[in-house]
């Protein structure tokens, strides 16, 4: 009986927790980084020149841009190419 016990505690530490302890950690660690890395290319944007971009688009564009909820999809793609980019960088999986 010792012996299946010793078994499933030690599968249980090889697999299961070092498993979890390891993803917690890059979850965690993409999580913090995302944020940080687009603050840092919102920063490199000329802000002025976007905002007379974004002017000098037509009523009827906006119409079709609102009801396509670009507002809501560009950040969301963005987020995911960041995290993405970020993932692959990780040695393990990458």
């Amino acid at each position: 009986m010792p012996v299946l016990l010793w078994s499933v505690v030690s599968w249980l530490l090889n697999t299961v927790i070092i498993k979890f302890v390891v993803m917690a950690v890059m979850y965690w660690l993409v999580y913090e980084l995302t944020p940080w890395l687009l603050s840092l290319l919102a920063a490199g944007f000329n802000l002025a020149g976007l905002t007379t971009t974004f002017l000098s688009i037509p009523p009827g564009v906006w119409f079709f841009l609102d009801f396509m909820a670009l507002d809501v999809g560009i950040p969301v793609l963005l987020g995911a190419y960041v995290t993405r980019f970020l993932i692959r960088r990780i040695p393990i999986i990458g």
